[in-house]
C-alpha cells in the first residue's frame, strides 16, 4: 500500500512525521501525472502546489478552519488529501472527481470556484461571518476558533475583485491568511505592472535582505507602526522575511516572503507562525508551475490543462510528447480567421484576457504586437480598453470565454452598448464545455447580452460560417456584436461556400424543404421546422437524416438570436408548421425565448413552438458528448423532440414540464 492510500483524511497526514511528507508529495505527483495523462485535466497548476497543499493541511485543520481557493483548478492535491483518492480514476466525469472544488463531494470544499479573483473577498466574508457568530479565531478570547486561509495565484491577484478584496482585508481586526502562490505564470505568462513587480521581488529580495535592519526599516515607512507591532508578535522565521516595502503593506496587510514553496519544513514553520497572527497577513510563496515533470516545467502553458498524452523517449530527439488530435477546433479556426482580418485591415485590433492559447489569439499576439493585447485576468479592463479603441475609430475584437464574459457585463452595458460603440465579442467555449463542468459552461451569454438595445448576436455552426460571421461583424459599425462557438471540433457537413450573413436572416440548410415551393412530393409542407442557433444545427441535420421517410424536417441555421428572422417565424407559424428551437444555451432568456417573444409581439399563435436547450439546472462535469446527450442536444435527443412535436395534437393543452432536480455526482458524497 502506498503512503497516499493510508491517508483517508488530513488527520492521517498530520500523524506522519515531517520527514515522511516528501514521500506523500512524490506519491501525489505520480498519481496526478498518471491520471491526467490518461484523461486530460489541469496538470501544471496542480504539480506546482503539492508541497504547499501538504503543508497547509499539516498545519491547519480545514475540517474546522476555512480554506478558500481562488482559482479552483489547483485543487487536485487538496482533494487527494481529503479522502477522494478513489474518485481520481474518473477525474472530470460524473462518476468521479470534479476538476474544481465541489461542495457536493466533500465538506472540505467550501465553494465551487472556477473564476479567478474571488478568493480574498469570500475569505473576508467568512472571517467577518465567523467573528460575528463568535466562531472566529482570537489568540486571547477564542484560541480554538476558526482560522481563515485563501490560496491566490500571482496572476489572479491583479484581478479587480481581488484588489477590492485586499482593500477590505486590510480593515479586518482578526486573523486571515492570504497565500500568494507566485509561479510566474497564469495559464500563460502573466501580464502587467504587478507581474513585473513580482519579477523584481524574486530577483532582489533574499532572506538576508529582509532580516538585516528589518526593525529599523519598519519604523521609517508609512504604516510602520502596525508592521512593527506585527514584527514583535511574529515568530523568528516570519520576522526574518517581513517585507516593509511590499505593496501589500499599503493595504494594511503584513507581508512575509518570498519563501520556497517546495521545501515542506520551511513552509510548515512559516505557516505555523502565520496561523497564530491576530491580523491579516500575506505569505508570498515561490513555486514552479509543473514541478516534478520536466516537460510541464519547460512548457507550463501547454501543460496547463492538456488532453490525454503520452511521454516517449527517443534516442535522437529526446523526450517527446504525443497528444491525440481531436480534429480542427473552433478555436484554431477563429485564430486563423482573426489573423486574416488583421492582415486585411490595419484598423482591426484584438485582445484576450490571459487566454491566448485558449482563445486562439497567440498567433495574432506574435504577428501584430502593436495591435493585439493580452491584459491578464482582467476581463472588465479588457472590454473597457476595447471601448476606448473603438472610440478612436479602430475595429476591436475581444476574444474571451463565454463564462468569463460575465465578468465584463457591466462594461458591455455601460461603455460599449450604451455608447453605441462597435466592439466585437468572440465567445469561445459557448455552451456545454465538458470536463470543466458547471463553473465553466457558457450558458447565459445570449440571455445577458440580448437585454442590451441594438446588440447583434450571432452564432457559428462550422468554420465557414464562423468566418462569415466575423466578416459580418467586421463590417458592422452600429454597435456591439457577438459570435459564439463551442469547445469542439468544426464540422465538415457543409462543404459548399457559406453565404454571407445578412442582418436578422436565417439560412435554410435543407433546400428541398424551402417554403416557397416545399419541394415535397405531392406539394406538402414540412412536418416540423427546426430553428437552430449555433452548432445544434449540425446535430439537427443528423436527426433529420435519421427521421427521413418518417417525417419531413426543414432545418434552419438561425444565425441570429438578436435580431431574429421575424419574417421566417411569421411564415412558419401562419402556415401552421410546428417549430422546434434549438440552442446550446439556457432555455431561460435564450434564442427560444426570443422566438416566443417575437411571435407574441406579432400576435401569432406560438402554441406549437417548442423550446429546447440547456435545462434550468446545473450540468456537472463529464465529456461534452455525454453532457449534450444528457440534455437532449445530440442527434438522438433532437429526433425525440421532433417526434413529440410532429405527433402532438395542436388542439390538446400542453403539459406543464416537471422541474428538473439539480444533478448529483454518482459518488453520492455530500
Amino acid at each position: 500500500m502506498s503512503i497516499l492510500e493510508t491517508i483517508k483524511s488530513p488527520a492521517d497526514l498530520r500523524a506522519l512525521p515531517v520527514e515522511r511528507l516528501d514521500e506523500v508529495a512524490v506519491d501525489i505527483r505520480e498519481r496526478i501525472i498518471a491520471q491526467v495523462s490518461r484523461t486530460g485535466g489541469h496538470l501544471a497548476p496542480n504539480l506546482g502546489v503539492v508541497e504547499l497543499t501538504i503543508a497547509l493541511h499539516y498545519v491547519f485543520d480545514f475540517g474546522h478552519d476555512r480554506l478558500l481557493f481562488d482559482v479552483g483548478h489547483q485543487c487536485y492535491p487538496h482533494k487527494l488529501l481529503t479522502g477522494r483518492l478513489d474518485l481520481l480514476d474518473k477525474l472530470r466525469t460524473r462518476e468521479g472527481m470534479s476538476g474544481f472544488p465541489e461542495p457536493l463531494e466533500s465538506e472540505y470544499d467550501l465553494f465551487r470556484v472556477g473564476h479567478a479573483g474571488t478568493g480574498i473577498s469570500t475569505a473576508v466574508g467568512m472571517a467577518r461571518g465567523d467573528a460575528i457568530t463568535g466562531q472566529g479565531f482570537n489568540p486571547k478570547t477564542n484560541p480554538d476558533g476558526r482560522r481563515v486561509v485563501t490560496l491566490v495565484g500571482d496572476a489572479s491577484i491583479v484581478n479587480g475583485v481581488a484588489m477590492e478584496g485586499l482593500n477590505n482585508a486590510g480593515t479586518l481586526k482578526r486573523q486571515m491568511l492570504v497565500i500568494l502562490n507566485d509561479n510566474g505564470m497564469s495559464i500563460s505568462k502573466p501580464q502587467g505592472a504587478v507581474s513585473q513587480y513580482f519579477d523584481r521581488v524574486r530577483v532582489s529580495h533574499t532572506y538576508a535582505d529582509f532580516k538585516k535592519g528589518a526593525k529599523e526599516m519598519l519604523e521609517r515607512v508609512p504604516g510602520g507602526g502596525v508592521l512593527k507591532e506585527a514584527y514583535h508578535r511574529a515568530g523568528e522565521m516570519t520576522k526574518a522575511l517581513i517585507s516593509e516595502d511590499s505593496w501589500f503593506s499599503k493595504f494594511g496587510l503584513v507581508c512575509a516572503g518570498p519563501i520556497d514553496g517546495h521545501h515542506i519544513p520551511t513552509l510548515i514553520e512559516f505557516l505555523a507562525e502565520a496561523r497564530d497572527m491576530d491580523r491579516p497577513m500575506v505569505l508570498h510563496v515561490k513555486t514552479v508551475k509543473g514541478k516534478g515533470l520536466d516537460v510541464a516545467e519547460a512548457d507550463a502553458t501547454r501543460f496547463h490543462s492538456p488532453k490525454a498524452f503520452t511521454v516517449e523517449q527517443d534516442e535522437m530527439l529526446g523526450c517527446r510528447i504525443e497528444m491525440p488530435s481531436g480534429g480542427r477546433s473552433f478555436t484554431s479556426a477563429f485564430g486563423d480567421a482573426l489573423v486574416e482580418l488583421m492582415e486585411r485591415d490595419e484598423k482591426v485590433v484584438a485582445a484576450t484576457a490571459a487566454m491566448p492559447d485558449g482563445t486562439g489569439t497567440t498567433d495574432a499576439l506574435t504577428r501584430f504586437p502593436d495591435r493585439a493585447f493580452d491584459t491578464g485576468i482582467c476581463e472588465s479592463h479588457a472590454l473597457d480598453m476595447m471601448a476606448g479603441m473603438a472610440k478612436c475609430g479602430l475595429k476591436p475584437f475581444f476574444a474571451v470565454y463565454s463564462t468569463f464574459l460575465q465578468r465584463a457585463f457591466d462594461q458591455a452595458f455601460q461603455e460599449v452598448a450604451l455608447q453605441g460603440l462597435p466592439v466585437r465579442l468572440c465567445l469561445d467555449r459557448a455552451g456545454l464545455v465538458g470536463g470543466d463542468g458547471a463553473v465553466h459552461h457558457g450558458f447565459c451569454d445570449v440571455g445577458i447580452l440580448r437585454t442590451l438595445p441594438e446588440a447583434v448576436l450571432t452564432a457559428a455552426i462550422d468554420e465557414p460560417s464562423l468566418k462569415a460571421a466575423l466578416d459580418f461583424m467586421h463590417g458592422w459599425d452600429a454597435g456591439l456584436s457577438m459570435v459564439r462557438y463551442p469547445r469542439d471540433s468544426v464540422s465538415d457537413r457543409f462543404a459548399d461556400a457559406c453565404p454571407p450573413f445578412e442582418l436578422g436572416k436565417a439560412r435554410l440548410l435543407t433546400p428541398e424543404f424551402a417554403l416557397e415551393d416545399s419541394g415535397l412530393e405531392g406539394g406538402g409542407t414540412p412536418d416540423v421546422a427546426v430553428l437552430a442557433f449555433g452548432t445544434p444545427a449540425i446535430a439537427a441535420m443528423a436527426a433529420s437524416d435519421e427521421l427521413a421517410g418518417e417525417y419531413n424536417v426543414s432545418v434552419y441555421d438561425a444565425r441570429f438570436a438578436k435580431p431574429i428572422d421575424e419574417a421566417l417565424v411569421r411564415d412558419l407559424l401562419t402556415r401552421g408548421i410546428p417549430v422546434l428551437t434549438l440552442e446550446d444555451h439556457s432555455v431561460v432568456g435564450g434564442f427560444g425565448s426570443a422566438v416566443l417573444e417575437a411571435a407574441n409581439a406579432m400576435g401569432l399563435d406560438a402554441s406549437r413552438v417548442r423550446v429546447h436547450g440547456i435545462p434550468d439546472g446545473w450540468i456537472l462535469q463529464d465529456s461534452r458528448t455525454s453532457q449534450l446527450a444528457e440534455v437532449g442536444l445530440d442527434a438522438a435527443g433532437i429526433a425525440r423532440e421532433i417526434r413529440v412535436l410532429a405527433d402532438a395534437d395542436p388542439a390538446a393543452p400542453r403539459p406543464t414540464p416537471e422541474p428538473k432536480p439539480a444533478a448529483q455526482p454518482a459518488s453520492g458524497r455530500a
